[in-house]
This record gives C-alpha cells, sequence and structure tokens, in this order.
C-alpha cells in the first residue's frame, strides 16, 4: 500500500458515515448490514457490506490516488493470474465530507498468513511464486510505475536514517551495525537492467489470503506497476521460512543480484516502519520484528 500520504492525519471514517456513503450512491445495497474490519493497514480502512461485499475508503491522499490504478488495472489482471484478485463492483465518489473516491468490492474470503505459523510453507512458497511469475508474464502495455519500483539507491537515505533512530531505541534490540552491513551489501548489487516487469510490489502478510495454508487470494494492488522483479521477493522474509524461502527462490529462478535487492528491500521497509509504529500498530511492528530476524539469521 502506497505511503505518500500528505494528509496530516488519517481522515475520519465510522460505519455511520459509509452507511450514509453506500445509501446515497448505491441504493442497491442500502438496507444490507455495515461492519467495520479489523485492519492492520494505515492507508485503507475496511468495512464489511452485507455477507459478500466489502466497501474499501481511503484514509490520507495518497491512498486516494491508488483507487484509480485499481479500477483501471484489476479487471485486465484477473484473467492472466492464478488466484483470484479484489473485483470491484461499485465505484463511490466524494461526498458526505468524504474527500476521495472510495470502491465496493466483492468479498474474498480467507485468513492473513502469520510468519512463524504456516501450516503448510513449502506448498505456500510454490503458490507465491505461482503468482509472482504471473505478474511478470503479464504484458499488458502502458503499466504505471509500481510504487516500489526505482533503484535500491532511492531508498538509501531514508533507511540509514532510520537504522540511527534504532540505534536509539535499545530496548528494540536490534543490531544495527549487522543491519547496516546487510543494507550496504544490497547497494553493492548490481541494479536491474532488463526490462520492466509487472509488480504487486507490496506482497505483505496483510495483502494475501490463505485457506488450508495454501494462498487463496492477493488483495490491495495499490502500488501494482512495472520495475524491478526484486520488489516482489517480500514473502522470502517477511512470511517464509528458510525451507520455504529456498523452493521460492529456486521456483522464480533468483539471480544472486535480485536476491541482494530484494532482500535490502524487504529489510529497508522494515527498518523504516518499526520505529514508526511500535506503539501504534503492532501488526506491522511485528512483521517488522521478523523481517529483521529473518534478513540476520539468512547472512
Amino acid at each position: 500500500m502506497s505511503t505518500g500520504q500528505t494528509h496530516p492525519g488519517p481522515h475520519p471514517v465510522d460505519e455511520d458515515l459509509v452507511r450514509r456513503l453506500v445509501a446515497g450512491q448505491f441504493p442497491r445495497w442500502a438496507g444490507l448490514a455495515v461492519e467495520r474490519f479489523p485492519s492492520g493497514g494505515t492507508v485503507n480502512g475496511m468495512y464489511r457490506l452485507g455477507d459478500g461485499m466489502v466497501v474499501r475508503l481511503p484514509l490520507v491522499k495518497g491512498g486516494a490516488e491508488d483507487v484509480g490504478v485499481e479500477r483501471e488495472w484489476l479487471p485486465r489482471l484477473a484473467a492472466r493470474l492464478p488466484v483470484p484478485i479484489p473485483e470491484v463492483l461499485g465505484a463511490g465518489e466524494p461526498a458526505e465530507g468524504y474527500p476521495w473516491p472510495w470502491s465496493v468490492y466483492r468479498w474474498l474470503p480467507g485468513e492473513n498468513p502469520e510468519a512463524g505459523a504456516l501450516s503448510e510453507p513449502v506448498l505456500l512458497a510454490e503458490d507465491l511464486a505461482g503468482f509472482v511469475a504471473a505478474m511478470r508474464s503479464v504484458t499488458l502495455p502502458g503499466a504505471p510505475a509500481a510504487y516500489r519500483g526505482g533503484p535500491l539507491a532511492s531508498l538509501d537515505a531514508s533507511t540509514r536514517a532510520a537504522i540511527e533512530e534504532l540505534r536509539g531505541i535499545p530496548q528494540e534490540g536490534v543490531d544495527c551495525d549487522a543491519v547496516a552491513a546487510v543494507w550496504e551489501d544490497a547497494l553493492r548489487a548490481p541494479d536491474w537492467d532488463g526490462p520492466p516487469v509487472w509488480l504487486h510490489a507490496d506482497l505483505m502478510p496483510g495483502n494475501l489470503l490463505v485457506d488450508g495454508g495454501r494462498l487463496t487470494s492477493v488483495i490491495d494492488f495499490g502500488c501494482m506497476g512495472a520495475g524491478d522483479p526484486a520488489c516482489d521477493l517480500f514473502p522470502a522474509w517477511n512470511l517464509l521460512p528458510a525451507d520455504g524461502r529456498k523452493v521460492f527462490r529456486e521456483a522464480l529462478g533468483v539471480d544472486d543480484a535480485t536476491w541482494s535487492r530484494g532482500r535490502g528491500r524487504t529489510l529497508s521497509q522494515a527498518l523504516i516502519a518499526l520505529p514508526d509504529h511500535r506503539r501504534t500498530n503492532p501488526a506491522m511492528a511485528g512483521n517488522a520484528r521478523h523481517v529483521i530476524r529473518a534478513v540476520l539469521e539468512e547472512g
């Protein structure tokens, strides 16, 4: 999910607002129950609408920019991917004091996988590799630039700043010299010199749905676009154990340079997220800690 926030804080959204928006723009759904769906995300709010739909509303301006991207590209990607992805059923517009476009999607069942508690880690690794490979094989022209698809060096200043911030939080126990060394190693890897490939670009556990340990859906495509294939290697460290990580890499045929950039990108995201969310978002902070451990254990 995009984090280009220009709004000073999350826009207030509640069930009453969602009911008014739905009744005003989609009267056929006006009588359906509305219930907030808890999520660890910081960019969008989600509300169940009846049994079969979900309303998703940006909480910050940066998320609002993703709405149009999803409306344009999700219908064109759906048939090309091996698992279901969000289907837009209603395109909402600003109203009732709410300033941004919003959407009604078909509800996709499943649960978010949890690192360290996967029932089928190797099979899930194969499923994830199949999804990433399918994204890479998409040839639709006119792809937007992926939110995280540029050169790794563009993350250098923010990553180093996060490492220094974590030095001042000793209770987190982060070996800042070790993570700095991994980051330096990633920066030395050659940049991607092939054509940009299609990416989801935000393969966090909260954007994956599983049932019986297997991948059933991928959601939140707001960061999607074309870029460096290393950007879709995030699950190797934010979700999969060592054996699953090996299967994931082998299935995708990832070379050393791309693997190093992928590890660096995943580590960078975790280092930046941990000080930002350690007191406000337990899910994001917990996954950041997991990534840092996984990267350092890999060596």
